[in-house]
């Protein structure tokens, strides 16, 4: 009989701690940026949320896409500095974006750009737009004209909507 009480109290204590089990975040390895294609580990903008995610499986939080939604939604990878608006078909890397971008465009100089791009499509004081292949390349700049933010889009200048979050 004591045997199994022992068994018993053994089993509810290992059901116990089965359903209580450590569950960690996913990992996106290296986090590689393709400025000339416009995507992030292959995902472009415009990808469908899911496949961004599976491409991408490390991300803070997700909105689903619609009116509804704030900026029609948006897979953030707040850690991480960038973010893709799904339903506006961009993506945004901050100044602290945590990856590698195929040609070191954050932290460089403005006089730089037109050896990597040409001269811009648009251009104001604080920002320049780029006509890629894939669509926009929007890059802002800080005080001292310094790269701290890009866009990429897959639609043109005329096209694009960007969010004001």
């Amino acid at each position: 009989m004591f045997r199994l009480i022992t068994s018993f109290i053994a089993c509810l204590m290992l059901l116990a701690t089965a359903s209580a089990q450590l569950k960690t975040k996913q990992d996106c390895n290296l986090i590689a940026v393709d400025v000339y294609k416009g995507w992030i580990n292959e995902a472009k903008p415009n990808a469908d949320p899911e496949q961004i995610k599976v491409k991408l499986p490390c991300f803070n939080s997700f909105e689903k896409e619609g009116n509804e939604s704030k900026c029609g939604g948006g897979i953030y990878y707040d850690d991480k500095d960038f973010k893709f608006y799904i339903q506006r078909d961009y993506v945004v890397l901050g100044e602290k974006f945590k990856g590698k971008l195929n040609i070191p465009l954050l932290g460089a100089k403005r006089d730089d750009l037109f050896a990597w791009f040409g001269n811009p499509k648009l251009k104001d004081a604080n920002w320049e737009a780029y006509q890629m292949q894939y669509g926009t390349l929007i890059v802002y700049f800080n005080a001292k004209k310094l790269v701290n933010k890009i866009i990429m889009s897959t639609k043109s200048t005329e096209e694009i909507d960007l969010c004001t979050d």
